[in-house]
C-alpha cells in the first residue's frame, strides 16, 4: 500500500501531518509494509529570495492579523501536545521552495526521500531554518550526508524543476488547492490535515480495500457424499 503526501516545507499544517504520519505508521501492525511517497506542492514561488516574516505574509494576502491567534497558535499548541517541539509557526521566515523541492527530489533518487522530507520539515519549524536559496539548501544537503557534488550538481542543472512541477499539476489534477494534500492507495484522497486517530482510520479504511480478507464461496447443488481426513461420508438429507 502507498500514501502519496503532497506538501511544502513551509507548511505548518504539512509539517503537523509528517509528523503524525510516523505515529499512525508506528502504531499500525502493517505499518512498515505501508510506502510513504512524498511529492512536492509549492505554496509561494513568487516571494522573494530574501524572505518574508509570517506576519509580513498575512499582510500581503489581505488576511486578518487575528490569523496568527485564531490559526497559526493552535497549530503549535499540537504540535506541542502531540511530542513536536518546538514549532515555529508565527516567529519564522518564508521564502520561495523551489531550491529545497528539487534537493528533495534529489534525495529521493538517492534512496533518502522520506528522512530528508521529515528533516527539513524539523529544521524549518523547529529552527525556523531559512532555505531559500541554493547555499542555504546546499549547507543543508551536507550536514544530511547528502553527496555534496551531487547536491550541487542537481541544483545548478535545475533538472529535477520539472519533476517537481509535474508534482504540483498532478495533484491540482487530483482535485488539490492547496497543501497537505494525501492520497492513500489511489483509492481516495484527504484534503487538508486531519488528527492522529482519524487519519489511522483512514489508512485503515484503504488497507482494508486494497487487503481484503478471504471468504468462503457460497455452496451451491447437492453433493452425494465427501470425504475429508476423517474418512467419507453421505450427507445428511433429513434435515
Amino acid at each position: 500500500m502507498k500514501i502519496e503526501f503532497w506538501s511544502d516545507i513551509v507548511c505548518p499544517y504539512c509539517g503537523l501531518m509528517d509528523h503524525r504520519l510516523h505515529q499512525a505508521l508506528d502504531r499500525l501492525p502493517y505499518g512498515d509494509q505501508v510506502r510513504v511517497i512524498h511529492r512536492s506542492f509549492q505554496l509561494h514561488p513568487d516571494l522573494p529570495r530574501t524572505g518574508v516574516s509570517q506576519r509580513e505574509l498575512i499582510t500581503m494576502a489581505g488576511a486578518p492579523a487575528t490569523t496568527v491567534e485564531r490559526v497559526l497558535r493552535p497549530i503549535e499548541r499540537a504540535a506541542e501536545a502531540e511530542g513536536l517541539t518546538p514549532y515555529h509557526a508565527v516567529d519564522r521566515t518564508l521564502g520561495p521552495t523551489d531550491f529545497a523541492h528539487e534537493l528533495l527530489a534529489y534525495a529521493t533518487d538517492q534512496g533518502r526521500g522520506n528522512e530528508v522530507w521529515t528533516a527539513m520539515f524539523r529544521a524549518h519549524f523547529g529552527q525556523a531554518r531559512k532555505l531559500w536559496t541554493a547555499e542555504d539548501v546546499l549547507d543543508f544537503a551536507a550536514e544530511m550526508g547528502l553527496d555534496r557534488a551531487g547536491s550541487t550538481e542537481a541544483l545548478r542543472s535545475r533538472r529535477y524543476r520539472a519533476r517537481v512541477a509535474a508534482d504540483q499539476r498532478e495533484a491540482q489534477r487530483l482535485g488539490a488547492r492547496g497543501a497537505p494534500f494525501l492520497v492513500f492507495d489511489g483509492r481516495f484522497a484527504v484534503p487538508g490535515a486531519i488528527g492522529l486517530d482519524d487519519l489511522i482510520a483512514v489508512i485503515d479504511k484503504a488497507w482494508a480495500e486494497s487487503h481484503p480478507t478471504p471468504q468462503p464461496l457460497p455452496i451451491v447443488g447437492a453433493a452425494e457424499g465427501v470425504c475429508s481426513p476423517d474418512g467419507c461420508a453421505v450427507p445428511d438429507r433429513t434435515t
